[in-house]
């Protein structure tokens, strides 16, 4: 697992700003806005409702993944594709732990890399 996963590429993106509202765009579309951001300085994070889309669920997406903010258009892009969220690990509040965590960042890493 490397720390790049859970860290911002630019650390300003996420310095003093609440990120939670934002709208997150995928490399083909939007996915959703974000309903919860870490603000953890070991582990960056956001979780991001897809409402609808993936049925309801949340997909948690690790802030090495993000590739731009737009603080005036409250927009976060993602360097993955929809079908790549949709694929990623399913995010539960109440398991969050040393397991999920690691599952979330073995499939994450290779988007954090790019």
């Amino acid at each position: 697992m490397t720390d790049t996963v859970w860290s911002y590429r630019d650390t300003t993106w996420s310095t003093d700003r609440d990120l939670v509202g934002y709208d997150v765009e995928a490399t083909d579309g939007s996915i959703g806005k974000i309903d919860e951001a870490s603000t953890d300085a070991s582990a960056k994070w956001l979780v991001v409702d897809t409402g609808f889309w993936i049925f309801g669920k949340k997909r948690l997406i690790p802030a090495g993944t993000v590739t731009g903010i737009d603080h005036e258009d409250r927009r976060v892009i993602v360097n993955m594709s929809k079908d790549a969220i949709k694929a990623a690990p399913d995010y539960d509040k109440a398991d969050w732990d040393d397991d999920s965590r690691s599952r979330h960042a073995d499939y994450y890493t290779p988007y954090s890399e790019r």
